[in-house]
């Protein structure tokens, strides 16, 4: 039997605004300081998808990497939770 798949247009400006994120939003959705970013991307924690000028990230690698910390918050900062 084959499969069909419809295809839908494939639009980069909304692709851009839903999928992807500046450094700024980075720091505001890992609760994290604009240095920590830095050691992350500097420790090859994180990667940025652009680095020149401006620094792009994948909204989904920002996402794993929040659940990440939130479970190592838990497990060496039990007191704030």
């Amino acid at each position: 039997m084959t499969d069909y798949y419809i295809m839908e247009k494939f639009d980069p400006k909304q692709f851009l605004i839903d999928e992807v994120l500046t450094s700024t939003e980075c720091i505001e959705l890992l609760g994290i300081t604009r240095a920590r970013l830095s050691r992350l991307i500097k420790n090859g924690k994180i990667t940025p998808i652009k680095k020149a000028g401006i620094q792009l990230y994948l909204k989904q690698d920002m996402l794993k990497k929040k659940a990440e910390l939130e479970r190592l918050r838990i497990k060496y900062r039990p007191f704030e939770y």
